[in-house]
């Protein structure tokens, strides 16, 4: 399983770290996920410099695709070249966006008829594109999936671990990453986040 965590200068690292981090605990189920970016480097909106490990380009061919989000979300969204280049098929492929990235995937017309995911601040800036944007930290439709708030990127990486593999994985990924003490309800709370949106895996 080839997954591709788009990753842009001015990204949020909790937004492409954290799933990128979560699917890598599959490793041994033969996934990998990779940080995909237009140019052979990036920096985090907090100045973090951090080497891609494949091109844009790589999108087209993973088997999932995280949009990630950032401080020039906004700009990348109307970017020719950038959009041109995602040539994304929800057909073949699960598709999610955090955060901002619900910008880029409006812009390739991903969220035609379909209400959204996205943080406080892209709110308004995402309604303003046509998109009705839900008050929850995550959503589902088919294959397109989007998630709003840095830390509800532990909710699009399950989701996307209980499609593609299955919820016993999910489950797995999420006790190991959850804090000690709080384990269970952690788990618990986060696939029954995930689980109304299961129905078509």
């Amino acid at each position: 399983m080839q997954i591709a965590v788009l990753t842009f200068d001015g990204f949020n690292e909790l937004d492409s770290f954290m799933p990128a981090a979560l699917f890598n605990r599959l490793r041994p189920k033969g996934w990998q996920a990779h940080i995909t970016s237009p140019t052979a480097s990036v920096t985090s909106m907090n100045g973090v410099v951090v080497q891609a490990q494949q091109p844009l380009a790589f999108a087209a061919t993973a088997d999932a695709v995280v949009i990630g989000s950032g401080i020039n979300t906004r700009a990348i969204a109307t970017d020719p070249a950038v959009l041109a280049a995602l040539r994304l098929d929800p057909g073949r492929q699960v598709i999610a966006s955090q955060c901002s990235g619900a910008l880029v995937l409006a812009a390739l017309g991903l969220l035609a008829g379909v209400p959204a995911c996205t943080d406080l601040t892209t709110r308004p800036w995402l309604e303003q594109a046509g998109v009705a944007v839900l008050d929850t930290p995550f959503a589902a439709h088919g294959n397109i999936a989007t998630a709003g708030g840095c830390l509800a990127a532990q909710y699009l990486a399950a989701w996307m671990i209980a499609r593609l593999a299955s919820v016993a994985d999910a489950r797995d990924v999420l006790h190991y990453v959850a804090p000690v003490g709080e384990k269970q309800a952690h788990v618990d709370h986060a696939i029954n986040v995930i689980t109304p949106f299961l129905g078509a895996a």
